[in-house]
């Protein structure tokens, strides 16, 4: 038989295959790199992407409160406005009050009692005054207490004085101001 050396192909054969691994770790190597740099350029133009929209945000948050707070000043104007208003219908509506008022206190005053002072505080009404007796007195108590306009007569102080072989009685009489119903005001008128 032939003698025939297979060692030199064989080691060829190694080398051709150690240089293709060689070539393609290197290739491999080459592939991942530039995989793992187009993640990090993907994954970088996300958080840029990302940051820009938490600016455009925070821009758009920043304005939005601007505008929130200019809201609310106008609800305290508003507010404002409207408790203005109210008070101003409470006067229109209490105006004619008065008038009546003290067209009730000419009306209850019987014969033999005189007013000397009448103040008013909110609703409460505090008169003063003099009667030739305490049943005039009373008198007027129970008028008040039937007017549509006053209401609720509480006497604080009567004395009885002499002046004059005459007798008199001074009091100071409190009641409260009555607002009626429409109705029951234009029935009376």
């Amino acid at each position: 038989m032939a003698h025939i050396n297979l060692l030199p192909w064989r080691e060829e054969l190694r080398k051709e295959k150690q240089q293709q691994f060689a070539v393609i770790g290197v290739g491999s190597a080459i592939v991942g790199g530039l995989l793992v740099l187009l993640m990090h350029m993907q994954i970088s133009g996300l958080i840029d992407q990302q940051n820009n929209r938490n600016k455009f945000l925070d821009t758009e948050i920043a304005a939005l409160d601007k505008k929130i707070a200019k809201i609310k000043d106008l609800e305290k104007t508003k507010a404002a406005l409207l408790a203005r208003m109210d008070i101003i219908q409470q006067l229109q509506h209490s105006r004619p009050q008065s008038v009546h008022l003290m067209d009730e206190l000419v009306y209850t005053l019987p014969d033999g009692v005189y007013l000397n002072s009448i103040t008013q505080k909110g609703t409460s009404l505090t008169m003063s005054g003099i009667a030739q007796s305490n049943a005039r007195v009373s008198a007027y108590m129970r008028n008040i207490d039937n007017s549509q306009w006053i209401g609720k007569p509480r006497l604080d102080v009567i004395e009885t004085r002499e002046d004059d072989n005459r007798r008199t009685a001074t009091f100071v009489l409190r009641a409260n101001q009555i607002a009626p119903s429409e109705e029951a005001a234009e029935e009376k008128s």
